[in-house]
């Protein structure tokens, strides 16, 4: 029986010809991320007690995202903390105020395909776009990681998903994911790969590939990946010149259940409060009344999230009472889209500029909102309180945020192309 691409690349770190579904094992990491949350001011006093320090500097990454710009003097030290952690423990792939930590590490060519990679934060799934096993560690596991440079694995069953045809003109990737969490349910893949395959999967960018393995957290899967293709290779070899591995699944592989759309068919989607599975069309709610539009997060702030949202509001303004925050994902899209004239549309449009980082979607910083208050965000997750105690978020693609932002109330996009 052949293997699925979570199996292979198992099986490849756990340095075996072939692993089996509900086997645990023993597999090297190729690379661990953490951030200034969840990462040095958690394992540090646990390092301490071990009295040991990290097994390889160079396979770890810290991303500062969650506390920039601090806002109080704690955030200000836990952000110092972490700046003199990663000194004092020689790590150089260190980046404060660059980006999220989902991002920051894609784009500077870290996360290759077939590599073994944890990270410190529910959404580490979205390396997974890469074509890399990338899975979710809390604080204990990671220390195991952080001092020996190996971790167990629980060989996960997996599900595939295939979207057939192309993506009509005003609906994208965030409209797919949010269909197939629709059809899944927030637990459908507790503890399972997910493999996102198809025409309309290989006709996304790396941005919109993104999207779907990001959110795969959002069905409650361990992984979710995607297939590395020439897309995938060439976005790799323009930031590295490190080695990788195109791993592909076996043509018998076996999959514990498989699930098959048509994204020629696909309309505007959205998540009503409060979970990213209560989903249905935007055309169904329509007329909702909002406070604020967000557009931002690691899965809804990267460039062509922004360039989709100019594409909206260009020559428009956003309607009156009703704000438009843009957190972009990484300095990087910052740097591009000001080149490019998207960030002069949107600010021209009425938007809000704030830093790059997590703000608003993790509860934390510039644009959480008020109790009573409405949302339409571009985010992953809308539980009870995330953005703000009392508030109602819709989650939403960046191009139905923006039409929304411009009506003031929640928007087909189609109206505005």
């Amino acid at each position: 029986m052949g293997m699925t691409l979570a199996q292979k690349i198992i099986a490849s770190s756990s340095d075996r010809p072939s692993v089996e579904v509900g086997e645990i094992v023993e597999v090297n990491i190729d690379l661990a991320m953490m951030h200034d949350s969840s990462g040095p001011r958690r394992v540090n006093p646990m390092l301490e007690e071990l009295g040991v320090s990290v097994w390889d500097p160079e396979k770890i990454t810290v991303v500062s995202d969650h506390f920039v710009a601090s806002s109080d003097t704690v955030e200000a030290g836990i952000l110092k903390f972490t700046r003199d952690w990663v000194k004092e423990h020689g790590i150089r792939k260190f980046h404060e105020r660059e980006g999220i930590c989902h991002i920051v590490p894609i784009e500077r060519g870290y996360v290759r395909p077939g590599m073994m990679y944890v990270g410190a934060d529910s959404h580490s799934t979205t390396a997974g776009a890469m074509g890399a096993f990338a899975i979710a560690l809390g604080s204990t596991d990671m220390l195991g990681v952080l001092v020996r440079g190996k971790t167990w694995v629980k060989v996960p069953e997996t599900i595939k998903v295939k979207w057939n045809g192309t993506l009509k003109p005003g609906v994208m990737a965030k409209d797919m994911m949010l269909q197939t969490i629709k059809h899944t349910k927030i637990d459908g893949a507790t503890y399972k790969a997910v493999e996102f395959s198809g025409q309309g999967v290989v006709n996304l960018s790396i941005d919109e590939r993104i999207v779907l393995s990001n959110m795969a957290i959002e069905m409650g899967a361990k992984a979710g990946m995607i297939e590395p293709d020439e897309v995938t290779a060439n976005y790799v070899r323009a930031r590295t010149q490190e080695p990788f591995q195109m791993v592909e699944a076996d043509d018998d592989a076996e999959y514990q259940e498989f699930f098959e759309f048509d994204a020629s068919s696909l309309t505007p989607m959205i998540a009503l409060p409060h979970s990213p599975d209560n989903v249905t069309t935007v055309a169904e709610v329509e007329g909702k009344k909002l406070d604020q539009a967000y557009i931002g997060a690691c899965t809804g702030a990267k460039y062509e999230d922004l360039e989709a949202a100019a594409s909206i509001l260009k020559s428009r303004q956003i309607a009156s009472g009703t704000r438009l925050l843009v957190a972009p994902s990484s300095a990087e899209v910052i740097k591009r889209s000001s080149q490019t004239g998207v960030l002069e549309t949107l600010i021209e449009a009425g938007a809000t500029l704030l830093p790059t980082g997590c703000g608003a979607c993790a509860g934390l910083g510039n644009g959480v909102l008020a109790e009573g208050e409405t949302c339409i965000s571009s985010t992953n997750r809308n539980f009870p309180g995330r953005m703000g105690k009392g508030a109602d978020v819709f989650l939403a693609s960046p191009l139905t945020v923006a039409a929304s932002a411009i009506t003031g109330k929640i928007t087909d996009p189609r109206e505005f192309l």
